[in-house]
């Protein structure tokens, strides 16, 4: 899609989503209003988070890090009314891509058998052009492997031992991936129902705020969150925005 072109709202005929990220606050960053708008209406989200962020502190070690962020992790979901939140226990920073994580979010779209799959942007870069941000080695593995493992939860031939050993049986459910972040989104969901909860979500990962920024925690979110949204608001009837590039399946 091209740039002025307008956005098309995300479908809302489903019941089930499964956000699979690589760090916490990902979720935080990205797509936390459009998820408490989602909650609101009576529709089941569950996260899944890669790592636990280990790494994420340069001042804290990663055993001190770890469980600090996992329950920062976990106070924010519960803001968006988001009650279950699972790790994978990949290592933060050096998540590889291959049959490994393919096979544990397979597990995961297997046990939760969403009919909405959400990852974070996959591609090289943040907003693509010239001079756009790397992305990290992370977002794209996992971003990267969400994707795949949408097709492998259904498979029952590729990964047999999770029907074997696990009994987690084959779920060809998954209707859509969204990619949240990405450079070239198609769809987008109203951030107005959810900002306020979005911003309290992302506030729970003070830690991690306070040693990115030396910004006050609350200015910083406020700011960072108002203006990712109004980004593409002149897209989507001038309404704040959630982005997302949807691969229908």
């Amino acid at each position: 899609m091209i740039d002025n072109e307008n956005l098309l709202e995300m479908p809302g005929d489903w019941q089930r989503a499964l956000c699979v990220v690589a760090h916490p606050d990902d979720l935080e960053y990205g797509c936390a209003a459009a998820i408490a708008a989602w909650t609101d209406e009576g529709k089941e989200v569950t996260y899944v988070l890669a790592t636990r962020g280990e790494a994420g502190i340069d001042t804290l070690a990663p055993d001190v890090c770890g469980p600090l962020r996992e329950q920062e992790q976990r106070d924010s979901a519960a803001v968006v009314g988001v009650d279950t939140v699972e790790f994978l226990d990949h290592r933060d920073g050096v998540i590889e891509y291959g049959l490994g994580l393919r096979r544990d979010i397979a597990a995961a779209i297997r046990r939760h058998r969403p009919e909405l799959v959400i990852t974070l942007n996959h591609r090289d870069t943040w907003g693509g052009g010239p001079g756009a941000p790397w992305n990290t080695p992370d977002h794209l593995a996992v971003g990267r492997a969400t994707l795949d493992a949408a097709a492998d939860a259904g498979n029952r031939w590729i990964f047999p031992e999770l029907t074997e050993e696990q009994g987690l049986a084959p779920w060809n459910g998954v209707r859509w991936v969204a990619v949240a972040a990405s450079s070239t989104p198609t769809h987008a969901a109203d951030a107005t129902p959810g900002l306020d909860r979005a911003i309290r979500s992302l506030l729970c990962h003070r830690a991690y705020i306070e040693a990115l920024t030396d910004e006050d925690p609350e200015a910083y979110v406020r700011d960072f969150l108002t203006t990712a949204t109004s980004r593409a608001s002149a897209r989507f009837g001038d309404r704040p925005a959630v982005t997302f590039e949807l691969f229908a399946r």
